[in-house]
């Protein structure tokens, strides 16, 4: 039987290489896992009285563009937190943003740019869904290496400019998975700005945006209005599983040009499958909430201060400035967490697993990833079994 070719160079996905890694061997002590990004703090108090009170939606279908209440509650979030104020034809609710991340590409990727296959910009490493939107149109992915020497962040604006002309789509995320680094505003500026010059379209992955240590993250819609760029040259993604505790909710938003969403709501009348009524009821309400996100993001500071004293004077070491991952250097991340799991029983994420080797190189594979989401007296427990195995 004869199967696509595009795929084949695609490894496995990151947590069943993990388990192929670590499962053969068996843990040296209580396990605690450190991998996956899956929150664990409390959900808001008034979700299962919400989805109770709407039971009665998954008797009916529910509206592909999402409901009036739902998309006035995103247009009003986006408004409190970056300050344009769109209209429902520019947003679409999406069944988590990993769906919207994936599908953008078949919405917005042309099947050519200047007469060549178009090139999907990503950074190296990076949530590994983008690798995939772009093989699924025929586009070709550029990893672009976000280290410690460009800040954590892409330099797209050093690409050669016959690269950047064949760009349809450029991703980004900030703050930053896996490294926590935030985009400053002048970068953004600078990035639409790129993005107008060579015709490509900038997909902000901002699911991170509202677990933060110091100041709020700066968002590349409101760098967008705030330069007057096309409103079409930008599309931003907002989830509720790390804001708001509820992974499996599945439930989040694309905003950008009416273009674009109206391309988005086309391919998902389609293919898609819009979120069930109840869980637009709920979601309505979580996004009119604030109260319940600053007790999240407080829970997260007391984590951070715990990493900042039990890490305390390891060189390297770093407190990322948003989103609830550690990127912390070792010699070999796949050797570390081998080591680390057999020795302590502590699960972690090689960072390698999360990019790609490019002319040999492969800017994860001196780091590992550790999910700040567990107990806290268990992350903290999870901590120091981890310095003093690997760094002791």
């Amino acid at each position: 039987m004869a199967f696509p070719k595009r795929f084949l160079n695609l490894p496995d996905y990151a947590f069943p290489r993990l388990r192929k890694l670590l499962d053969v061997h068996a843990p040296g002590g209580e396990p605690i896992a450190m991998t996956i990004g899956e929150p664990r703090h409390p959900m808001p108090p008034f979700v299962g009285e919400v989805l109770a009170e709407s039971l009665h939606g998954f008797a009916q279908y529910p509206p592909n563009e999402g409901t009036p209440e739902l998309l006035a509650a995103i247009s009003d979030w986006i408004a409190r937190r970056y300050g344009p104020r769109l209209g429902p034809e520019r947003i679409m609710p999406l069944n988590g943003t990993r769906e919207g991340l994936f599908d953008a590409c078949m919405a917005l990727c042309p099947e050519t740019k200047g007469g060549k296959p178009p090139v999907v910009l990503m950074p190296n490493p990076f949530y590994q869904v983008y690798a995939a939107a772009a093989l699924s149109v025929g586009a070709e992915p550029v990893y672009v290496p976000a280290t410690a020497a460009t800040g954590f962040l892409p330099d797209y604006a050093g690409l050669a400019p016959d690269l950047l002309d064949r760009v349809a789509v450029a991703y980004l995320c900030s703050p930053a998975n896996p490294q926590g680094a935030i985009a400053p505003r002048a970068y953004l500026a600078d990035l639409l700005g790129l993005a107008e010059r060579h015709g490509f379209t900038l997909l902000a992955d901002e699911c991170y945006s509202e677990i933060w240590r110091d100041a709020p993250p700066t968002g590349a819609l409101e760098v967008a209005a705030e330069t007057g760029a096309d409103p079409e040259r930008v599309a931003i993604f907002h989830s509720l599983s790390k804001r708001s505790n509820l992974p499996g909710l599945r439930s989040g938003f694309v905003a950008g040009g009416p273009q674009s969403i109206a391309r988005f709501r086309q391919l998902r009348n389609y293919g898609g499958a819009p979120l069930p009524l109840p869980i637009q009821r709920v979601s309505e309400r979580v996004w009119a909430d604030e109260a319940h996100v600053e007790e999240n993001r407080a829970l997260y500071h007391e984590k951070f201060r715990i990493a900042d004293q039990v890490f305390s004077g390891l060189q390297g070491y770093r407190t990322p400035d948003g989103g609830f991952f550690l990127w912390l250097p070792v010699e070999d991340g796949e050797a570390a967490a081998l080591k680390l799991w057999r020795e302590t029983g502590v699960r972690v994420l090689p960072g390698a697993y999360l990019a790609r080797e490019v002319e040999g190189e492969n800017p994860g594979k001196g780091y590992i990833r550790v999910a700040m989401v567990a107990p806290s007296e268990e992350m903290q427990r999870g901590l120091i079994r981890l310095r003093d195995c690997l760094y002791g």
